[in-house]
């Protein structure tokens, strides 16, 4: 599993034919997650704590030695079959690295599960659907998360 983080000030995801959102945040972080066909319980459950423990939020200080879960902030997740792309070769990438589209909805369940068995809200888009997503990136700060 691949995740793709970003610390946001806001964002929301809307539908391609329909501009009000499904979901939206203010500040928190956005996670576009690619799934790939050997992804297991244990690294979703390692991704889900990694995601809420990671310290990436400025203290009274100005450093980042916060949590999402240390400022009580909002999650967006967001499906992303894309980061599962090869571009290693030529010029169109590749999705066969990819998890098939019902593995991957099983997988992205279970890490959305995993999340809010910690007792974090989550919202998220509407996997397989073609959307738009809006979003204020606070710092710039984006963050790469694999496992």
């Amino acid at each position: 599993m691949r995740v793709l983080l970003q610390r946001v000030t806001q964002a929301s995801v809307c539908l391609a034919d329909d501009p009000t959102p499904v979901a939206r945040i203010e500040r928190g972080l956005l996670a576009f997650v690619g799934v790939f066909p050997d992804d297991s319980t244990q690294a979703i459950n390692w991704l889900a704590d990694k995601l809420l423990g990671l310290r990436i939020f400025a203290d009274e200080a100005n450093a980042m030695n916060l949590s999402l879960t240390d400022i009580g902030g909002e999650l967006l997740v967001v499906s992303q079959f894309t980061l599962a792309a090869d571009v290693s070769r030529g010029r169109r990438p590749g999705f066969s690295s990819a998890a098939a589209p019902d593995e991957a909805r099983a997988r992205f369940d279970e890490f959305v599960a995993a999340l809010s068995a910690r007792g974090q809200p989550v919202q998220t888009g509407r996997f397989g659907e073609d959307m738009q997503v809006a979003l204020t990136n606070d710092g710039p700060a984006t963050f790469l998360l694999e496992r």
